[in-house]
């Protein structure tokens, strides 16, 4: 099978965790274990990952050494995407004994420049806050916010993509048996100007609508959405909350889910299904062969 793999930004940094490189490195070093046991079973393995925390501190830190003229969020989605991307190459290929060639692709996706999310963000970055301390950075540096459980989170515009101009360098890495790495964080957000030349946007992408595009495109059998939760939950923060192992556009329809999390991956696992691919799951990322198998995690119907 071709699996598209997607790694959640709260699989790869905890809730809490420091944001420094060794401890990123130690849960990427985790989850080339999971993505590793999937090539070894024979699957053609394409990897995206979130960004959403370490794009946060990027700005934190341009903000804090150049607030005049802080870098914009397509250059550092491609930073993020360069960083996360080059710990995940090597620790898969560590994982995998270098027996399978691995690359880490910086993947550029088109969005609609007239999509309303940019006038309605939601997608969380950056650490968490407090209510109070969120609402002063606010009112401090413009931003956006928003609840993110039990904390608060910067949210920036989330359009939706429309294309993957890369499609055919990734078809062209997993033709030759590449495990190939791209689309990390969404991609690098651009629109096509009038020339039909590209240039970056201030967004970030979701990852996993992004991911059900790019499993789309190359026809892959399976969307794998891997975070640090056991599936998608009813009955959450309640004493009956359980897993829920199988879920339709009809069961989905009746639940409430956070926009800026579960939501966009069952949406993305929706979009995937319905457009022919066999299997869409959502779990934790140790559990991602057992989610192929249909013993772990949420797997989504059409």
């Amino acid at each position: 099978m071709l699996v598209v793999a997607a790694l959640g930004g709260n699989a790869l940094l905890r809730r809490g965790e420091p944001m420094t490189i060794e401890v990123q490195r130690a849960n990427v070093a985790r989850a080339a274990v999971a993505l590793a046991a999937l090539v070894r079973a024979g699957h053609d393995v394409v990897v995206t990952h979130g960004n959403g925390p370490q794009v946060g501190l990027l700005a934190l830190q341009g903000a804090a050494f150049r607030p005049e003229a802080p870098d914009p969020l397509d250059v550092l989605g491609a930073e993020t995407e360069g960083l996360i991307g080059y710990l995940i190459e090597q620790e898969l290929e560590n994982a995998l004994g270098h027996d399978r060639p691995v690359a880490a692709l910086l993947t550029q996706v088109l969005v609609d420049p007239a999509d309303p999310a940019f006038t309605y963000p939601t997608k969380p970055v950056g650490p968490v806050y407090s209510e109070a301390e969120a609402k002063a950075l606010a009112a401090q540096r413009g931003w956006s916010v928003a609840p993110d459980g039990a904390f608060w989170r910067r949210v920036v515009p989330s359009p939706k993509p429309v294309e993957i101009p890369d499609l055919r360098v990734i078809q062209l890495l997993l033709s030759q048996g590449v495990v190939v790495i791209c689309a990390g964080g969404g991609g690098i957000p651009v629109v096509r100007r009038g020339d039909g030349s590209v240039i970056g946007v201030e967004a970030v992408i979701d990852k996993d609508h992004a991911s059900a595009l790019l499993a789309h495109g190359l026809g892959a059998d399976a969307l794998l959405m891997l975070t640090d939760v056991e599936g998608v939950m009813e009955g959450f923060d309640t004493p009956a909350v359980r897993r829920i192992p199988r879920l339709s556009a009809a069961q989905a329809g009746q639940l409430a889910l956070p926009e800026g999390s579960m939501g966009p991956k069952v949406a993305a696992g929706l979009s995937f299904v319905a457009k022919g691919g066999q299997l869409a799951g959502i779990g934790r990322m140790e559990d991602a062969t057992a989610i192929l198998n249909g013993v772990a995690g949420t797997v989504i119907s059409a």
